[in-house]
């Protein structure tokens, strides 16, 4: 296990009903005049936004509101929250929504206290220092935003779209309020991507090259067993409030890091992903369906006895002689289980087209550099990943 220092010091609040208190929190957490940040009128006509503004009123706390996030979060909106939050003397930010609107509201809060252009920082050419504060009430399980240090943001540039990541530990949300109530009103699909997201989090810990960390192996086994066994659940009946409960924290779970410290992380499967999202807006989720198995088939070779246990202690497989055909029913059976909940497996069910693969390797920038850390990928290593998640047969 490697050194490690870990802080997770989000306040969670969860269960039924608790978006009523968001106001308390806010005040708590030294806020007078807060950014009211949210997507579309579900927040409105659900009466999700007049509860949490009724809360905000008995507090004392005045707000101004700006909605219209879309999933993987656009940079004009974000821009728009900038110069708002500074206009009005803003020094809160709560979001209301899921991944995407805690994402947008996480970039707005850096853009307000930072001299130069958010780009600068997403793209790492400056790193991120401070933020406004934000809080969270959580609409949606899946991206792990509610706790985690960074966000992911959907860049408009002159010469096309750049989905990029910023993190700073002062980026993790004060308080996050988890109400699993307010998801039973979600979509199939919006559920099932939710669901594959939260895995591939805890995929990308999963799968590394440290030794000797039996505690975060059993935690990520656990917690993705959890995820198979409610989410059939939830995809037959929306409204089972337990279900939805497990779901969501072990969103929280697979994003705070609790997971992955002490040990060496991958991400290689998210950023191929990114660049399908940002370039034919997706939902993260679909594209990380299509993708990480793709991933998994080309990194197999290079430590078959993990991906054997995941097999077994994961997907209940049989653990045969050969360690390889263990592996490959594991990846069997996590493509089968994401099939069950109606995700695409490959470019022509999610709406990619093969033709862009180079166009995606270059919004990727991977010339000069590696990609992931379970194996550093090159660009041909890429290309291939692409491939293969193209040429999938589903």
């Amino acid at each position: 296990m490697d050194n490690f220092t870990f802080c997770s010091p989000t306040l969670f609040v969860f269960g039924r009903d608790q978006e009523n208190n968001a106001g308390k929190y806010v005040k708590q957490f030294g806020g007078t005049k807060v950014l009211l940040h949210y997507g579309g009128s579900s927040a409105e006509k659900s009466g999700l936004l007049g509860r949490v503004e009724n809360s905000l009123k008995r507090e004392g706390i005045s707000w101004v509101k700006l909605g219209g996030v879309q999933p993987n979060p656009k940079s004009p909106l974000i821009y728009e929250g900038i110069e708002l939050c500074k206009k009005e003397g803003v020094d809160f930010i709560l979001a209301v929504g899921g991944g995407s609107v805690i994402d947008s509201a996480k970039a707005i809060g850096l853009g307000v206290v930072y001299e130069g252009d958010i780009w600068e920082l997403y793209s790492k050419q400056a790193a991120p220092a401070a933020s406004l504060p934000v809080g969270t009430v959580l609409t949606i399980a899946a991206a792990g935003s509610e706790g985690s240090n960074g966000s992911v943001v959907s860049f408009q540039r002159e010469d096309g779209v750049y989905k990029r990541d910023c993190g700073g530990e002062f980026m993790r949300p004060k308080f996050s309020i988890l109400n699993p109530a307010l998801t039973q009103t979600l979509p199939p699909y919006q559920t099932a991507c939710g669901i594959v997201d939260i895995m591939c989090h805890v995929h990308e810990r999963y799968f590394t090259n440290t030794e000797h960390v039996e505690i975060t192996d059993q935690l990520c086994e656990g917690v993705l067993r959890t995820l198979i066994k409610e989410g059939p659940k939830v995809m037959k009946d929306p409204n089972d409030y337990e279900a939805r409960a497990n779901i969501m924290w072990a969103g929280t779970m697979a994003h705070n890091d609790i997971c992955g410290v002490g040990r060496e992380q991958d991400w290689a499967s998210h950023n191929l992903e990114h660049e399908l999202s940002g370039l034919y807006n997706c939902a993260h989720g679909a594209g990380l369906a299509v993708i990480m198995p793709a991933w998994m088939d080309y990194v197999m070779k290079h430590d078959i006895k993990r991906f054997a246990r995941y097999a077994v202690n994961v997907w209940g497989c049989e653990k045969e002689e050969n360690p390889a055909n263990t592996a490959r029913a594991g990846i069997a059976a996590l493509r089968k289980f994401w099939k069950s909940l109606g995700m695409p497996l490959n470019f022509q069910q999610l709406g990619a087209r093969e033709e862009d693969i180079p166009l995606l390797l270059n919004y990727l920038q991977i010339e000069g550099r590696t990609e992931g850390h379970f194996v550093k990928l090159g660009t041909e290593d890429c290309r291939a990943i692409y491939q293969l998640a193209a040429d999938y047969p589903g």
